[in-house]
């Protein structure tokens, strides 16, 4: 095994500046308001339309499971950041690891359950009489593709932080080595 993987400085100096515990701090603290700023574009997005009737957040399921997992990926940042600073639990890179790759999965899922609203609000579709909403929903439709741009940034972090939390969890071993026999054989 290695030694600890939070201990490299980015000049590989003799400094104890712990490089990938400020980045994966920093990274977690921007998630929570990036999360924050999803769910108020979303929750607060209606619009009413003379012709139509009101339009809600409510109204759409997808919309509704972005904010649910921008909740749960902002209190899980939220816990990860205070975590990360208590010893006991700031050495289980396997559970990061783990958590990381399910956020940013969740958060994939549900921005790609955002943009096909938006692609149908925007474009339509023909073959089964759905018409373009935006033309009489352009507000509503705004706001939902600001959400989902601070949705985006934030999967933006929790991309990066699982590639430091597989780095954290990799590092901590050796590559795999070849016994002699082996090596003799690649050379002939």
């Amino acid at each position: 095994m290695r030694g600890n993987p939070d201990e490299i400085s980015p000049n590989n100096s003799t400094k104890n500046t712990p490089f990938l515990k400020i980045i994966d701090c920093s990274l977690r603290f921007s998630v929570i308001p990036l999360s924050i700023a999803t769910i108020w574009f979303t929750v607060t997005n209606q619009q009413d339309n003379t012709l139509y009737g009101k339009l809600k957040f409510t109204n759409l399921t997808g919309l509704k499971f972005m904010v649910c997992i921008s909740f749960v990926s902002a209190v899980y940042a939220f816990v990860a950041v205070m975590s990360s600073w208590v010893r006991c639990l700031a050495t289980k890179a396997w559970f990061f690891f783990v958590s990381d790759q399910i956020a940013a999965y969740l958060m994939v899922i549900s921005g790609a359950a955002v943009m096909e609203i938006l692609y149908l609000a925007y474009s339509g579709d023909k073959e089964v009489s759905w018409s373009e909403a935006c033309h009489s929903y352009g507000r509503f439709c705004n706001r939902m593709k600001l959400a989902l741009v601070f949705h985006a940034l934030a999967f933006c972090c929790f991309f990066v932080l699982a590639l430091i939390s597989a780095y954290r969890v990799f590092s901590m071993f050796e590559p795999p080595s070849l016994n002699n026999k082996e090596v003799e054989e690649q050379t002939t």
